[in-house]
């Protein structure tokens, strides 16, 4: 007879760890401690084996019956539901191992063998500094777009806007890279293009009356100095 939830609950523990079981494979373990785990039986290539779901109540009566119902959906393709969970754990593991600062050095690397200039190579690696102090040892895909402004918004504090908004497009480069490899679905820095304070526009001093500017360039024709000031 199907399990319920008055019915789980109601579960005691004895001297001795047995299960209960809820149809088409489902059971629940009850274990000499009291705790409630729920396992899937299936066969595969003739062979019993068993798929560890979770928990009780963490993993509910509903949950555990659609985890089952997806490793019956599995197997009817083939896949080993126990084998498939390992390997979903492995990448996760493995994408919560890739932290931004690993990301930003793996990115620092690329400029280096792309052969992009020293000051271009000295800005990355200033520009990484600044991040991984607040949220290096992060993985990548646990960095949110607030989090990140927290970090330009010490930059504001102190006046700096044009490299807060440097910061952002540095950051931005590192997470599209994330994404190109893999490791990263989006680029959480796109929330915040208007978020930053815009440095003010410096105007440059510029001849715009056209007299003036014919003057001007009568004086350059008529200069006798070095060919190499004229040409500039």
């Amino acid at each position: 007879m199907p399990l319920s939830d008055i019915k789980i609950r109601n579960l005691k523990s004895t001297d001795k760890a047995y299960k209960v079981s809820d149809f088409q494979g489902l059971f629940i373990l009850v274990k000499v401690s009291g705790s409630k785990s729920w396992r899937f039986k299936y066969r595969i290539d003739g062979k019993e084996r068993l798929l560890v779901i979770g928990d009780y109540p963490a993993v509910t009566l509903a949950k555990a019956r659609q985890a089952r119902d997806i490793a019956k959906s599995q197997l009817a393709n083939g896949i080993d539901p126990s084998e498939a969970k390992q390997e979903e754990k492995r990448l996760r593991q493995e994408v919560n191992g890739q932290t931004f600062e690993k990301i930003g050095a793996a990115f620092l690397a690329k400029q280096r063998n792309e052969g992009k200039s020293a000051a271009t190579l000295s800005k990355t690696e200033y520009h990484l500094k600044l991040a991984n102090r607040d949220f290096g040892g992060k993985p990548v895909t646990e960095i949110t777009a607030p989090m990140i402004l927290k970090t330009l918004r010490k930059v504001e504090a102190k006046g700096n806007y044009e490299t807060a908004h440097r910061l952002r497009a540095r950051i931005s480069s590192i997470f599209r890279y994330a994404v190109a490899s893999g490791v990263a679905e989006m680029d959480p820095t796109y929330a915040l293009r208007d978020a930053l304070i815009r440095p003010a526009r410096v105007h440059r001093a510029a001849i715009i009356e056209p007299k003036a500017l014919g003057r001007l360039m009568l004086e350059i024709d008529s200069f006798e100095g070095q060919a190499t000031t004229r040409s500039v």
